[in-house]
C-alpha cells in the first residue's frame, strides 16, 4: 500500500500543479493566443468547478467503487484535458482543456484521504492530511520558475504534451500499485442528504468554501497579472514571486498538521490562521501598489497562514461515520474547490469591471473582496463545534 500512497500523492503533485500554473503561462497564452486575464480567469474556474462538481460522484465512486479504480480512470481523463490544451488555439479549446483536467485531478486527494481514513487512527488523520497537501505542494512549486524554465526550453506546447505523457503514466502506476481498503459491511446505510442534515458540519464548511479561494485564487492566478500590472514584472520574476508563495504554502501545510495536538484545538487553530490571512489581505487592500519586500512578504503569509486546508478537513473528518467517509470528505472539499472555482470567475469579472486608473486599483478591488469572504467565513465558524478526536 505504501508504493500506491506515493503513487497518489504524485497525483496530487499533479493535481497542485495544473491548479496553479495559469499564473506563469498568462503571459506567453495572451501573446501567442491573443487571451486576455478575464478569460484566463474563466479557464481557471472551470478547472476548479468542473473538480468541484466531481466530489459528489468521486465520493459515492469511493465508498462503492474503491480508490484505484475511480482515481486511474478520472486521471487518464485528465492526461486527454493536457492534450487539448497541447492543441489549443483560443479560449474555446483551453477552457475545455481545463475543465477535463479538473474531472481528471478531482480525485486524488480525496482518494487518500479516504484510504487514511478507513486504514489509520482519526488521532493522525490531520497529520497525514497536511503531510499529503505539504509533499504535494510541490507541483504548486514546480508551477513556478521550473515552469517559465520549460516554456523558454521546449515551449508552452512541448511542456503541456510533456505533462499529458506524466499524467497518463501516473493513472497507470495507481492502477497497478493502489489497493482498495476492504468495504464496509453491515446494515448501515446513508446518503449525501444525511450528511447535510448534520448541524455540526455546516459552520465547517462554510469556513472550507471562505479560507481555501484567497490562497488558491491568489497564487493560481491573481499573482502574475498584479506584479506585471503594477510592478512591472517580466516572466522569470513572477516565476520567483510564485513560487516564494508556493513554497510557504508548503511550509504552512506542515506546520497545521501536528499543531491540533500540540495545542489541543482544532477550531482555534483554523480561525486564528484564518484572522491572519484576513488581515494580511486588508493590508494588501490598503497599500496594493507598495514597493520593496512589503507585497511579497504578504502574498507569502497568506500562503502559510491560509494552508489550513487539511486542518478545516480534520475537523469535519472527526463528525463522519465511517460508511460516510468517501462521501463525507468529498463533501467538504466540494465547499473549498467549489467556492474558489466560483470566487475565481467573479473576481475576473471584478478586475474587468474596474478602471485600472490607477492600474493598482483592480487588484485592491480583488484583495478587498477576498478579505470580506474571509471574514464572512470567520464569523460563521464562530458556532462550529471543536473536536480533536
Amino acid at each position: 500500500m505504501r508504493a500506491g500512497i506515493v503513487s497518489l500523492i504524485f497525483g496530487y503533485v499533479l493535481s497542485q500543479f495544473y491548479r496553479a500554473f495559469l499564473a506563469v503561462l498568462s503571459p506567453v497564452l495572451a501573446a501567442d493566443l491573443h487571451l486576455p486575464v478575464k478569460v484566463l480567469a474563466s479557464a481557471s474556474g472551470w478547472w476548479f468547478l468542473s473538480f468541484a462538481l466531481m466530489q459528489l460522484p468521486v465520493g459515492w465512486a469511493l465508498d462503492r467503487i474503491g480508490p484505484r479504480l475511480t482515481t486511474a480512470a478520472l486521471l487518464a481523463v485528465g492526461a486527454l484535458g493536457a492534450a487539448v490544451f497541447a492543441t489549443a488555439t483560443g479560449a474555446g479549446g483551453v477552457n475545455t482543456a481545463m475543465l477535463l483536467i479538473g474531472v481528471g485531478c478531482a480525485p486524488v486527494l480525496m482518494a487518500s484521504y479516504y484510504i487514511f481514513a478507513r486504514l489509520y487512527s482519526p488521532v493522525v488523520f490531520g497529520t497525514l492530511a497536511g503531510l499529503v497537501i505539504g509533499i504535494g505542494s510541490l507541483g504548486n512549486l514546480a508551477a513556478s520558475l521550473p515552469l517559465s524554465w520549460a516554456v523558454e526550453g521546449i515551449g508552452w506546447r512541448g511542456t503541456l504534451w510533456v505533462l499529458a505523457a506524466v499524467t497518463l503514466a501516473t493513472a497507470a502506476a495507481i492502477l497497478l500499485l493502489v489497493r482498495d481498503p476492504e468495504r464496509v459491511t453491515g446494515a448501515q446505510k446513508g446518503s449525501l442528504l444525511d450528511l447535510l442534515r448534520m448541524p455540526a458540519l455546516w459552520p465547517i464548511l462554510i469556513m472550507m468554501a471562505a479560507c481555501y479561494a484567497p490562497a488558491a485564487g491568489l497564487r493560481g492566478l491573481w499573482a502574475g497579472p498584479w506584479f506585471a500590472d503594477v510592478h512591472g514584472a517580466d516572466a522569470a520574476r513572477i516565476g520567483e514571486v510564485t513560487l516564494i508563495m508556493g513554497l510557504a504554502m508548503v511550509a504552512g501545510n506542515f506546520a497545521y498538521g501536528p499543531l491540533d495536538r500540540l495545542l489541543g484545538t482544532r477550531k482555534w487553530l483554523v480561525f486564528g490562521g484564518n484572522a491572519m490571512v484576513l488581515a494580511c489581505l486588508l493590508a494588501l487592500w490598503a497599500a496594493p501598489a507598495a514597493k520593496g519586500w512589503q507585497p511579497l512578504v504578504l502574498l507569502a503569509a497568506i500562503g502559510f497562514f491560509g494552508a489550513s486546508f487539511p486542518m478545516v478537513m480534520a475537523h469535519g473528518r472527526a463528525f463522519l461515520p465511517p460508511h460516510l467517509v468517501g462521501r463525507g470528505v468529498t463533501l467538504i472539499n466540494l465547499f473549498g474547490i467549489g467556492a474558489a472555482g466560483v470566487l475565481q470567475m467573479v473576481t475576473g469579472r471584478l478586475h474587468a469591471a474596474t478602471p485600472p486608473t490607477p492600474p493598482e486599483a483592480p487588484y485592491a478591488a480583488l484583495f478587498l473582496f477576498y478579505a470580506v469572504t474571509t471574514g464572512i467565513g470567520l464569523l460563521v465558524y464562530l458556532s462550529s463545534k471543536d473536536r480533536t478526536d
